[in-house]
């Protein structure tokens, strides 16, 4: 595919509240009645979105909003490289504060008999659901009322599900857990009730329902975990969809719910490329793959291959994660990619803008960025490698170094890289696959 100049991909918050503002965009209720729900599949939208309650009220400067991004990044990959120490899967609260922190991806769902409609934060690297329940204390949004909901049930101690969550306590009969992270406390009873996604509705789903929250790092929305654990959606639905789902992510810039989640094979894209999905006891809610290579244009670039190694005994290698917005590389892998990708450049002067060490400030003429798995290849379009102030002129390559203070080495392929892809997690068949699809 030959390179071009084409609009780029605007991934700020202030460019999509200034897009909203432009459009006089709708209230939720009219986002919705564009986008209903088909059978099993729901539709999928950016936080910061139009449609989103969750939009900053106050715009932020392009570099602001860039340098926020980058550093909330950094928080959540500390916090994918902690489940190596953690040796538990189940960590129900502990990941909301990173997807709230960082932009992210929301799907509706009812809860409860009548059901009431909440928003809930898509995370492939989390096993449980959680959501803000009534009356609780510190909590900021829309919250799920129990006693509105007939087949609403608090779990007791006795309950298979309570040794299932980190640090379980009891208080009279009822299952409950607190957990205390970063600046904030957060108390959740452990319960069951009817979820409804898309148009199944889902007896007896365990979820932990929110009652205090104390500290900056109060969640404003629930989670639903997509990853492997016994608490998770896949696994407390294995008999309805198999453990199989798929998504395409809407870009930063669109306007309402134009993404979309998949439950179940049915429907699932044929004409699809697969790699492997590997299973890491050191992190075994993360969905691991095997990156072998990475293309700029069509040279491989030269990578150490410890910097690309799946390492069950120390937790290393790639994974693939909806909840990170940039790609990031351990350093050997990121400098080489770098450093092939401004030789691809020439001359032209380069600076940075925080974590990005590769911007321009003059129109450039990009080459591609292949990523080589175990048995497929992804050639990324202009729209998921980069970055572009609508402004002014600087261009920045979305990728960057991981951190160094982590655990042991660690490759996540983000969600901008993500987008306008279908990405199909077959939990039977223990593959991924990706195909190019348009949903923004």
């Amino acid at each position: 595919m030959k390179a071009s100049l084409p609009t780029l991909l605007l991934v700020t918050l202030v460019v999509v509240v200034l897009t909203a503002t432009a459009s006089a965009a709708a209230p939720a209720a009219k986002c919705w009645s564009h986008s209903q729900d088909q059978g099993s599949t729901l539709p999928v939208f950016h936080v910061y979105s139009p449609c989103s309650p969750f939009r900053p009220a106050h715009a932020a400067s392009w570099e602001e909003s860039v340098l926020q991004m980058q550093a909330e990044d950094k928080v959540r990959l500390q916090y994918l490289s902690s489940l190596a120490v953690a040796h538990k899967s189940i960590v129900p609260i502990a990941s909301g504060r990173q997807i709230v922190q960082s932009p992210t991806y929301i799907v509706r769902a009812k809860i409860g008999t009548p059901p009431q409609t909440l928003l809930l934060a898509m995370d492939t690297s989390n096993d449980a659901a959680w959501i803000p329940c009534e009356g609780c204390l510190g909590c900021t949004s829309t919250v799920f009322s129990p006693p509105k909901s007939t087949s609403y049930k608090p779990l007791s101690c006795s309950a298979p599900q309570c040794k299932q969550v980190p640090n379980p306590t009891c208080s009279g009969s009822a299952c409950s857990f607190n957990l205390t992270y970063g600046g904030s406390t957060i108390a959740a009873d452990v319960s069951q009730d009817t979820f409804t996604l898309a148009t199944d509705p889902i007896p007896f789903y365990t979820f932990g329902c929110i009652k205090k929250t104390t500290g900056n790092s109060v969640p404003p929305q629930g989670l639903l975990g997509l990853s492997r654990g016994p608490l998770s959606f896949l696994s407390q639905t294995q008999s309805l969809y198999h453990s199989t789902f798929s998504y395409c992510l809407p870009s930063f810039k669109a306007l309402n719910f134009s993404g979309s989640l998949r439950l179940g094979p049915v429907g699932q894209p044929i004409r699809i490329k697969y790699t492997p999905l590997l299973k890491n006891p050191r992190r075994s809610s993360l969905y691991y793959v095997n990156l072998r290579g990475i293309k700029v244009g069509r040279r491989t670039v030269d990578i150490p291959p410890s910097a690309l190694a799946f390492n069950p005994t120390t937790g290393a290698g790639t994974v693939i994660d909806s909840g990170t917005v940039f790609t990031r590389l351990v350093t050997p892998a990121y400098t080489a990619v770098r450093d092939e990708f401004r030789r691809r450049m020439g001359n032209v002067v380069v600076t940075s803008l925080g974590g990005f060490d590769t911007c321009y400030s003059v129109p450039i003429v990009v080459p591609t960025i292949t990523f080589m798995f175990e048995g497929m290849n992804v050639t990324l379009a202009q729209d998921n490698f980069l970055i572009h102030s609508s402004a002014g002129s600087l261009t920045c390559l979305a990728m960057a170094a991981a951190p160094d203070n982590v655990n042991s080495v660690l490759n996540v392929i983000a969600n901008m890289q993500q987008q306008n892809h279908r990405v199909l997690y077959d939990i039977p068949n223990s593959r991924l696959g990706v195909a190019r699809e348009t949903c923004s």
